[in-house]
């Protein structure tokens, strides 16, 4: 079985697990405390342009998720998020079992807009009711978004203005966020990002870790006490030293964006492969998402080989489904995956 239905599939690069096969009977501070946090902390603030910042490292995307929106929000407060969005749809209510709102809103292309976003705060503070009502105070995206499009520096520089004209924190997930930075369609850096985002995360998980998420956070009121968060939460790790040694690493000679690189490619080769087949796409994804709507009577021959999450079934004789391409993508199983795809469609 090929398996193309997530980019967190395997283990992790051979350059992570070696670094911690090197450093395995080091013996370090424990909780986040060590000399590999604290490098790897100096290396994401220089990447970022961002000395100033406050880097955490956890576990994973969700339980980095819970604990930024905890630290954001005060108890009757909630966060706006795209309808699509992971808070919104992937994530067990885990942000509602905190004790905070998913305020969605409808997504166009999986994006919220600054219009729509101005437009749910008016309508908010406009009633007379609203402290009977969950106040908006933070607008949660990611980048890419759930559907692989991306954001770019005119939206992004838009959500900014809004937030700061209605007192919002923005908060970008960014799971995979070196997969949109190596798009051939990206208009954002790290600088950019730290420079309009109050909080955004640096994916490890789907990007070449064993696990781990890194939390970089520009707004001086959240810096305050969110240790005390990450350790409400669970996010503490004793051993976190094995989240710096690996984001040390990765961030080291370019490894992160040449193995995000490599997934932007093959999914490239896929994306070309599906609309030189006249194959329709719920969306035209330039990341490693890709989403092809193909008729319901090939889907048990492609999953004789193939393993791909289902999206949605479009009518009653197509279904999108979905393709990810990750850093441990081989070019052989995707020259598979399309010569299939040639020979049932062609």
């Amino acid at each position: 079985m090929i398996r193309f239905n997530s980019d967190y599939l395997e283990g992790a690069h051979p350059r992570i697990l070696e670094k911690l096969a090197d450093t395995n009977m080091a013996q370090t501070p424990g909780y986040g405390e060590d000399m590999f946090c604290e490098r790897a902390r100096d290396t994401i603030r220089r990447l970022c342009g961002a000395p100033d910042a406050d880097v955490h490292f956890l576990v994973g995307g969700t339980q980095a998720n819970a604990t930024v929106l905890a630290a954001a929000l005060l108890p009757y407060q909630g966060a706006i998020s795209a309808d699509t969005g992971h808070i919104a749809v992937h994530e067990t209510g885990a942000i509602e079992a905190g004790g905070h709102k998913v305020i969605a809103l409808k997504n166009t292309n999986g994006k919220l807009d600054a219009g729509q976003i101005s437009e749910c705060c008016r309508a908010h503070f406009s009633d007379e009711s609203h402290e009977h009502m969950v106040m908006p105070a933070a607008v949660y995206i990611s980048n890419p978004t759930e559907v692989g499009t991306l954001y770019s520096r005119g939206e992004l520089e838009a959500l900014r203005a809004v937030c700061d004209q209605w007192n919002l924190t923005l908060y970008l997930d960014g799971a995979r966020l070196g997969y949109g930075l190596a798009s051939p369609e990206n208009t954002l850096d790290l600088p950019l990002i730290a420079r309009l985002c109050d909080v955004f995360t640096i994916g490890g998980t789907k990007q070449g870790l064993l696990f781990g998420e890194a939390v970089v956070i520009r707004k001086d009121s959240l810096k305050k006490n969110f240790r005390y968060f990450i350790k409400q939460h669970g996010g503490m790790l004793a051993k976190g030293r094995l989240l710096g040694v690996q984001f040390e690493e990765m961030l080291k000679d370019g490894l992160y964006m040449e193995l995000s690189r490599h997934a932007i490619e093959q999914a490239m080769r896929l994306r070309d492969a599906i609309r030189a087949l006249d194959i329709p796409t719920l969306v035209d994804s330039p990341t490693n998402q890709q989403f092809p709507i193909l008729p319901n009577v090939v889907l048990p021959l492609l999953a004789e080989k193939y393993s791909y999450a289902t999206i949605e079934r479009v009518d009653a004789r197509h279904t999108a489904v979905r393709f990810c391409t990750s850093w441990a993508t081989r070019p052989a199983d995707v020259d598979r995956l399309i010569e299939d795809l040639g020979k049932l469609l062609g």
